[in-house]
C-alpha cells in the first residue's frame, strides 16, 4: 500500500480534485435550474447529467493515471469512452426523479442508488481500461459501496429535500453538497483503489514503468478539454439565459403597453411607474416616485376597502378588485387591480407589483346598461300593473304570461305555457277574423284590434290587443309580445249607451203613438164591454172576450210604450226576493204542467234582501220565466237557483231548450229584436231597462240544442 502511494502524483490528483467539485457544483446548478425553470427544462437535465457524470468520470480516470498502472501509455479507448458513458448514463437515472417532483425518501435512496453505481461502474470499467486484473476485498469493497451510498444521501437530502435547511440558508447548502458529492467521488476513487491494491498490492509495484512526459500532456489535454467542456456548457446556459431575458424583456414590454404597471416599496411608497401609468394619471414620473398612491385618491371608496386592501398584500396575499383614481386634471378614471406581493426569506413582503387594466369605458357602459336594466325593469313593471302581457313562439305557443293575464284568465302560468291562445277562444269571432290576424303579424307588422276571451271559469271577458312581432336577422318573427288591457266595462257601458240610444227612440215613438192609440182603444173597450152586456147568444160572448183579450194585449203594448217613454220613478223597498221567486214561480204551474216543464228551485237561503220595487221585478222574473217556457215546446228543465256573492245576488234561470244562436244572441235586448214568431221585442228590453235602474246586470249564456241561462245580478243588503 505504502508503495503504491509513493508512486501516486499529488498534483495530478489535486487537479482531478478541482475538477470534480467544478463538475459537481455545474452539475447540481442545473439541476436545482430545472427544478425552478418553466424553459428550457430538457437542455438544463442533459447539462447537469453531463457535468456531473464527466465528473465521477475524471477522478477515476487521472487518478488512474497519476498512480501509472500498468504504465501510463497503455491503456484501452473503448473501455475509457464506456466508463465514461456509464458514468454519465447512472447519473441520469439518479436525477430523473429529482427534478420533476418534491423528493421523497423512496426517491432519495433510489437517487443515491444510482449515484453509487456511477462511481463504481466508472471506476471498476477504468480499472479495465488500464488493462488491470481486478480483484477486490469483499469486506472493504463492502464497506466502501455503504460509504459511498451513506455521503450521496446527505448532500442529496440537503440539497432537495430538507426543507428546514433550505429555509435557514439557501447560500452555503449547494456548494456543501457539491464538497460532499465531490468527497464521495474521491471516496470511491481512494477506497475502492485501496480494496483492490490490498488485495493485489504487488502488482503495482511490480509492473511500474513511468513515462512522465506523456502523462502530463495527457492530462494537461484532459483537462483542458473538460474545462472546454464546462466553458461550453455555461456559454449555451449563458445563452439560454440570455434568450429568457429577451424573453421577459418582451413580456415587460407587452405589459408596458397595455398595462399599467407600479412597484411600491413595503412601505407603500412608489418606486417604479411605466409610461402608460404616466399616460393615465397626468403625473410625470418625477412627480409620483417618492409617493403613496394616495395621492391618486377619488374619496370613492371607503377607509374600510383601502384597508382591508392593505391587511391582504400584507399578508402574502394577492388582492384584486376595481378600483376609481382621480388623476391630476381632476377626472376620474377605473381600473382593475391586481396587486402582487414579492416575499424575502422571512416571509415578509418587501416591494408590491401593482398590473392595472383601465376599464373606464367597460364602467361607463355597465352604469349605461344599469341604466337601461332599470328603465326596462320599470316599464316591465308597469306594463304587469297596467296590462295583460304574454310572449309566444313563433308558432303561438305560449312561452311567458305575467299575473295579469292569469288573473283574468282564472288559468294558472303553468297551464298556459305551451298552449296557443285557441285555449281562450270565446267562439265569438270567426275563422276569418283570426287568419287575417295571422297573416298580419307573420308578415312582421303589428296588429291591433279588440278580441272577446273566454276564462276558465266560463265568464267572457273583452281585451284591447296589440300584438308586436319580434323580427330575427332575416326579417322573419321569431316571437311575439301581446299587451292587453281589459275593456270588459267600457264594452258593457257601449252596449248600455247604444241600448239607451235606442230607447230615446223608441221613446220618442212611444210618446206619439201612445197617446194617439190610447183614447181610441178606451172609447173600443167600452163600447165593446157595453154591446157585451146585452148580448146572450154564448157564441158571440166569446167573441166578444176575444177582442177584450186583444185590446188587454194592446193595452199592454201601449202600457210599455209609455214607460218607455216617460219612466215612472222607481221606488225602491227592502224586500225578501225569495219569496217572490216563489210567488211568481208559482202563477206558472199550471202552463208548465200543461208543457210538461219541470220547476227546480231549492234556494240555499231562505232570506236574501235586495231594495227593489217589488211589481216590476216581478214583472222581469215573468219575463224571463215566460221565455223559458217558451223555449222548451216539447218539455224539458227549468232551474231556478239563488247565490250570495261578495255582497251581490246571483239569480239564474235556466231552461233546457233550443238555445239561441251566437249571432243572435248579441242582439238580445235590443227594441223589436225578438226570437219568437209572436214577440215584439219590447219585454226583455223592458226587463234590461228595470235590472238597471235597481243597480244590476243581466248577462246571458247559451248554446244551441242545449238551453239559455239569464242571469241577473243585484245588490244585497248587508245586515
Amino acid at each position: 500500500m505504502f508503495g503504491m502511494l509513493k508512486l501516486i502524483n499529488p498534483m495530478l490528483i489535486f487537479i482531478a480534485m478541482i475538477l470534480t467539485f467544478i463538475a459537481s457544483y455545474t452539475g447540481l446548478d442545473l439541476f436545482t435550474l430545472v427544478r425552478s425553470s418553466e424553459r428550457n427544462r430538457r437542455f438544463l437535465f442533459w447539462g447537469g447529467t453531463f457535468s456531473l457524470g464527466v465528473g465521477i468520470w475524471i477522478m477515476n480516470f487521472i487518478g488512474m493515471l497519476a498512480i501509472n498502472i500498468n504504465g501510463s501509455g497503455n491503456f484501452h479507448i473503448p473501455f475509457t469512452i464506456l466508463s465514461l458513458i456509464l458514468g454519465i448514463f447512472f447519473t441520469g437515472l439518479a436525477f430523473y426523479g429529482v427534478i420533476d417532483q418534491e423528493l421523497k425518501r423512496n426517491q432519495l435512496w433510489i437517487s443515491s442508488f444510482f449515484m453509487t453505481i456511477a462511481v463504481l461502474s466508472t471506476h471498476i470499467t477504468g480499472l479495465f481500461a488500464m488493462k488491470t486484473s481486478i480483484h477486490f476485498n469483499p469486506t472493504l469493497f463492502i464497506l466502501a459501496t455503504l460509504i459511498i451510498f451513506g455521503t450521496f444521501i446527505i448532500s442529496l437530502w440537503m440539497l432537495f429535500h430538507s426543507k428546514t435547511l433550505s429555509k435557514f440558508n439557501e447560500f452555503w447548502i449547494k456548494p456543501i453538497s457539491s464538497l460532499l458529492i465531490t468527497g464521495a467521488i474521491i471516496e470511491g476513487y481512494l477506497l475502492l483503489l485501496r480494496t483492490s491494491s490490498d488485495f493485489y498490492g504487488a502488482s503495482f509495484e511490480n509492473e511500474v514503468a513511468s513515462s512522465r512526459s506523456f502523462l502530463i500532456y495527457l492530462v494537461l489535454f484532459v483537462s483542458i478539454l473538460f474545462l472546454s467542456g464546462l466553458v461550453g456548457s455555461r456559454t449555451v446556459v449563458g445563452k439560454r439565459l440570455a434568450d429568457s431575458d429577451t424573453y421577459l424583456k418582451d413580456i415587460e414590454t407587452a405589459l408596458d403597453v397595455s398595462a399599467i404597471v407600479t412597484i411600491t416599496n413595503s412601505d407603500g411608497i412608489i418606486t417604479y411607474v411605466n409610461d402608460k401609468f404616466v399616460e393615465i394619471s397626468k403625473y410625470e414620473k418625477d412627480e409620483i416616485i417618492g409617493k403613496t398612491h394616495q395621492i391618486l385618491n377619488s374619496n370613492y371608496h371607503s377607509k374600510e376597502f383601502f384597508r382591508n386592501l392593505w391587511n391582504t398584500v400584507s399578508s402574502g396575499n394577492i388582492w384584486s378588485g376595481e378600483i376609481r383614481n382621480r388623476s391630476k386634471d381632476g377626472r376620474y378614471y377605473w381600473v382593475e387591480s391586481t396587486i402582487v406581493p414579492f416575499l424575502n426569506n422571512d416571509g415578509k413582503p418587501y416591494q408590491f407589483v401593482s398590473i392595472r387594466t383601465d376599464i373606464t369605458a367597460l364602467k361607463t357602459t355597465e352604469a349605461h346598461l344599469k341604466a337601461t336594466i332599470k328603465e326596462v325593469g320599470d316599464i316591465k313593471f308597469a306594463l304587469d300593473q297596467s296590462s295583460i302581457v304574454a310572449f309566444t313562439n313563433e308558432y303561438g305557443e305560449i312561452t311567458n304570461v305575467n299575473d295579469k293575464f292569469c288573473q283574468i284568465s282564472k288559468f294558472g302560468r303553468d297551464e298556459l305555457i305551451g298552449q296557443t291562445h285557441s285555449l281562450l277562444n270565446s267562439g265569438y269571432h270567426s275563422k276569418e277574423f283570426f287568419k287575417n290576424l295571422w297573416i298580419t303579424i307573420r308578415k312582421g307588422n303589428v296588429w291591433k284590434g279588440e278580441i272577446r276571451n273566454r276564462a276558465k271559469d266560463g265568464t267572457f271577458y273583452w281585451v284591447d290587443t296589440t300584438i308586436i312581432p319580434f323580427l330575427d336577422e332575416y326579417g322573419k318573427p321569431y316571437q311575439y309580445l301581446a299587451i292587453r288591457n281589459d275593456i270588459t266595462e267600457k264594452k258593457k257601458n257601449e252596449q248600455i249607451l247604444h241600448r239607451q240610444d235606442k230607447l230615446a227612440a223608441v221613446g220618442q215613438l212611444a210618446a206619439g203613438v201612445a197617446h194617439e192609440i190610447r183614447n181610441p182603444l178606451t172609447s173600443i173597450r167600452g163600447y165593446t164591454e157595453f154591446l157585451q152586456m146585452d148580448e146572450t147568444n154564448n157564441e158571440r160572448l166569446e167573441y166578444f172576450d176575444i177582442i177584450l183579450d186583444e185590446i188587454s194585449r194592446l193595452n199592454n203594448i201601449v202600457e210599455d210604450f209609455m214607460m218607455l217613454a216617460k219612466p215612472k220613478a222607481v221606488l225602491l223597498e227592502e224586500k225578501n226576493v225569495v219569496p217572490i221567486l216563489k210567488n211568481v214561480l208559482s202563477l206558472f204551474e199550471l202552463e208548465a204542467s200543461k208543457k210538461n216543464v219541470d220547476f227546480q228551485f231549492e234556494p240555499k237561503v231562505d232570506e236574501i234582501l235586495v231594495n227593489c220595487d217589488e211589481n216590476r221585478l216581478k214583472q222581469v222574473f215573468i219575463n224571463f220565466i215566460k221565455n223559458a217556457i217558451d223555449a222548451m215546446p216539447a218539455g224539458g228543465e227549468l232551474i231556478v237557483n239563488t247565490i250570495v256573492l261578495n255582497n251581490q245576488v246571483y239569480i239564474s234561470i235556466e231552461d233546457t231548450g233550443i238555445g239561441i244562436p251566437p249571432e243572435k244572441l248579441k242582439n238580445i235586448g235590443e227594441p223589436f229584436y225578438t226570437t219568437k214568431k209572436n214577440g215584439n221585442g219590447l219585454g226583455l228590453m223592458v226587463s234590461f231597462h228595470i235590472i238597471e235602474s235597481h243597480n244590476g246586470k243581466v248577462n246571458i249564456e247559451s248554446e244551441l240544442n242545449k238551453g239559455t241561462k239569464f242571469i241577473i245580478e243585484l245588490p244585497v243588503i248587508l245586515d
